[in-house]
């Protein structure tokens, strides 16, 4: 019995590879493929697939140069996208939009003086190449005036106290030397102002910060 299932299981086997077989030829019939092709007929078949292959090296090449050149300008552009950040930064910072950190001086102003003499202390030390100012908590822009007279000076509608400080960032060296020069701006206010004290501290970190005034011109509009 098992005997019997093995042959038929053989000869089930048999007939099916025999199936298969017969249909590869029938299909190797149909489609000859380059056996058939004569010695003219190859060297054109061979001809043309050199040709698309050139074809196909050019398309690439040319793809390759294009994604070259968008990758240029992509890096110029965010080169330049760059360059128009810190540019932008640096005229907020110039402007008062934005606060500022650097190395500077502190000006501890004690005793009574009056607005056009701050106004003299804040122009020497423009004059100087400070490149922020700050009286008290206010920032110090176009238009920021300190006006008032002795014991009741104000800026930007702020009182200022009996003492205040002026805090400015640039060159400490600079801004002293210019500040405590003999003959200088404080010289003359102490003969100026009687008890009047003004003390000049060089200091590594100076903060200052940004303006709350609006800066938007009023009636000029910008020329370009």
């Amino acid at each position: 019995m098992i005997r019997s299932r093995r042959r038929w299981a053989i000869t089930l086997v048999a007939a099916i590879l025999g199936v298969l077989v017969v249909a590869q030829l029938r299909s190797q019939a149909a489609n000859p493929g380059l056996s058939n092709l004569s010695a003219q007929e190859l060297t054109l078949v061979i001809a043309n697939v050199n040709t698309r292959n050139e074809s196909l090296r050019a398309e690439v090449a040319d793809l390759e140069r294009t994604v070259a050149s968008l990758t240029d300008a992509h890096d110029r552009g965010e080169s330049a996208l760059d360059e128009l950040r810190s540019d932008l930064a640096a005229l907020e910072a110039w402007a008062g939009l934005t606060p500022v950190v650097g190395p500077g001086v502190s000006i501890r102003v004690t005793g009574e003086i009056g607005g056009e003499g701050v106004e003299d202390l804040l122009n020497e030390l423009r004059n100087a190449g400070a490149e922020a100012v700050a009286v008290e908590a206010v920032r110090v822009v176009a238009g920021t005036v300190v006006y008032g007279l002795p014991g009741g000076l104000s800026v930007e509608n702020t009182a200022l106290p009996d003492g205040f400080e002026i805090r400015a960032i640039g060159s400490s060296q600079i801004l002293t030397g210019t500040l405590t020069r003999a003959g200088g701006v404080i010289a003359q206010l102490g003969a100026t102002y009687e008890g009047l004290t003004i003390s000049v501290t060089p200091l590594d970190v100076v903060s200052i910060p940004a303006t709350e005034r609006n800066l938007v011109p009023g009636h000029g509009t910008p020329s370009l």
